[in-house]
């Protein structure tokens, strides 16, 4: 049993074909089937439109040539097809077959929500038109499947209640999709900034985690923890601020620690309340 393990476990690394694997546990058959090729590529399927079908990326720029010449830089670019299939993989592979709205002028506009693959009419008696994924995160978890379960934790942004869109915090259409990433010269907390001004500063005292990014102890788009943060209590700021277990006492920045550790985490204990940053106290007190 162990040594057929291993040698499907070698198969999968080595990417070779697949096949039907039989094994036995305890007298009893376990048959799986393993896929027959390795796909190294994101497979996704196109929003569908009752009635439109697909012109193509230059129908779209007759209108929108600033959109569609910008699209050039943005990080999405790189997942255009190639050849005869692009005209599948273009602006429509996240808007939809875009023939209703080419025709019409671009009078039709989005009375869709969005469904993978099919999309439902919200608004009765209407034609159908483009779909617009700025109204709906679904677009965007087609692809991006994992951020959708973050957004399902306890403590999150608020993306699938509809009080905030991907778009609030990423450009799917120009440069690098995340705000502050690639060569961009905004900050990388810009994003964040923009709601949580007070946060934002600038501070005499100012806390170095804040040069990193918001994300570096914050998860945007979900966590377990409270406030969205990636770790629990003391825990987080003992990645950075490491701790010296001595005889009798744990010391932290060459302070002792041991009976402070005790009462809370170190906001919350009434020691480092000014997490972002101090105008008056150089240990981010107040």
């Amino acid at each position: 049993m162990r040594q057929k393990l291993l040698q499907l476990k070698e198969k999968l690394a080595t990417g070779r074909p697949r096949h039907w694997l039989r094994l036995t546990v305890g007298g009893a058959a376990l048959v799986t089937a393993i896929s027959c090729a390795t796909v190294t590529r994101t497979v996704i399927v196109p929003p569908n439109i009752p009635g439109a079908k697909f012109v193509g990326t230059q129908a779209c720029a007759e209108c929108h040539d600033e959109l569609v010449r910008d699209f050039k830089s943005a990080s999405h670019a790189g997942l255009q097809a190639k050849g005869p299939n692009a005209i599948h993989m273009g602006c429509e592979s996240c808007h939809g077959p875009g023939s209703l709205h080419a025709e019409s002028g671009g009078e039709k506009k989005p009375v869709y929500a969005y469904t993978p693959g099919k999309p439902r009419i919200v608004a009765v008696g209407l034609q159908p038109k483009i779909l617009n994924p700025g109204r709906s995160p679904e677009v965007c978890f087609e692809c991006h499947i994992d951020k959708k379960g973050s957004f399902s934790l306890p403590h999150h942004h608020p993306v699938s209640e509809g009080k905030m869109t991907c778009t609030d915090c990423h450009n799917p259409h120009k440069g690098s999709a995340r705000k502050g990433g690639g060569t961009q010269i905004a900050s990388i907390n810009d994003a964040c900034i923009k709601c949580h001004e007070a946060q934002h500063g600038p501070y005499v005292f100012e806390h170095e985690a804040m040069r990193d990014g918001c994300t570096t102890c914050h998860d945007p788009h979900g966590s377990v923890n409270a406030k969205m943060l990636t770790a629990r209590n003391a825990n987080l700021c003992l990645q950075c601020h490491f701790q010296q277990v001595t005889p009798g006492s744990i010391l932290i920045g060459g302070a002792n620690h041991t009976t402070s550790l005790q009462q809370g985490t170190c906001w919350t204990a009434g020691c480092h309340e000014a997490v972002h940053g101090s105008r008056v106290n150089s240990s981010l007190r107040f």
